[in-house]
């Protein structure tokens, strides 16, 4: 592993040589107190409570001329308290492996990456997918938010509209022993202020699960709300609202349970540092029903992108 690492920041310090081609070193650095019902307060840097999780990862790309690129990313998670790897479960990087071709016809991408269901909850998610996000917690993100061995391809934006499909093939997909392919896919549309967006994932021999969520940016605060109706996952919504004001943002945002009745509510403020980092507070009620105890969540954090 050591070897591996070495090698991918070598390649990302020498990239700016090859023609036509650039390799990027990224990542999160973001780190957090946490303190939670029940719990003793712990600082955390890949947890449920952090904004993100703290991350690095390499990513190219190549012109191959007449419009044509192939790029890569590779992404790892880590621990900013212990210097761990976090593997998202499939393996040392398991935030990303794909490689991809794009150009006028779209993007083509095969590996391990986000879902296109992702990308449509993301499009109106008002915190931009926290790690804290009761959209996510409530609901999830129809299935997993990433996908191995995945093929997707993303249509070129028309209008403000474009598609994203993806396939799992069902000798890379083992769910309970059974191989069962999965199709994802999402349609977006984009103009000005507002966002719509559907999410679809279904499972071979399984319920398919959907979502429409949209968003409308008044100038200085916005809106968005969805409704949700996730495989495996009671029935539900979520509205919430943002303001900025400066360096500050605020946001309000709930998700409901309507078949379980259970309630979870975010407040969220972040307070602008630079363009790249900000500070961030979140308190995080979990509604468990009517006859189940609540928990509530703190969380005071900084996160730097690099």
């Amino acid at each position: 592993m050591k070897k591996t690492l070495i090698a991918l920041a070598a390649v990302a310090a020498t990239g700016a040589a090859f023609a036509q081609s650039s390799v990027t070193l990224y990542g999160v650095a973001d780190v957090a107190l946490t303190k939670s019902t029940d719990t003793s307060a712990a600082v955390m840097s890949a947890g449920a409570l952090n904004n993100g999780t703290s991350r690095w990862g390499v990513r190219g790309t190549e012109d191959l001329g007449g419009g044509l690129k192939a790029g890569f990313t590779f992404e790892q998670g880590l621990s900013l308290g212990d210097g761990s790897i976090s593997t998202s479960g499939a393996g040392d990087f398991g935030r990303a492996a794909w490689m991809n071709l794009s150009g006028g016809f779209g993007d083509l991408r095969l590996g391990r990456s986000l879902t296109p269901a992702f990308y449509g909850i993301a499009a109106w998610e008002l915190t931009g997918t926290a790690n804290y996000s009761v959209v996510g917690s409530q609901f999830g993100f129809l299935g997993a938010a990433r996908s191995s061995a995945q093929i997707m391809y993303t249509t070129p934006s028309m209008a403000g509209f474009s598609v994203a499909f993806a396939h799992v093939l069902k000798g890379n997909n083992v769910v309970e022993g059974v191989e069962r392919a999965r199709n994802n896919l999402n349609a977006i549309y984009r103009n000005g202020p507002i966002v719509v967006a559907f999410s679809y994932d279904k499972l071979q021999d399984a319920e398919a699960g959907k979502v429409l969520g949209a968003s409308y940016d008044f100038g200085g605060f916005k809106l968005a709300g969805s409704v949700m109706d996730p495989s495996g996952v009671a029935k539900g919504f979520t509205l919430g609202g943002s303001t900025t004001m400066g360096p500050v943002t605020l946001t309000l945002d709930v998700a409901r349970d309507t078949e379980a009745k259970d309630t979870d509510l975010l407040v969220e403020a972040k307070y602008a540092l630079s363009k790249r980092t900000f500070t961030y507070a979140a308190i995080v009620r979990d509604g468990k029903g009517e006859d189940a105890k609540n928990f509530n969540h703190l969380a005071l954090g900084v996160r730097h992108n690099f």
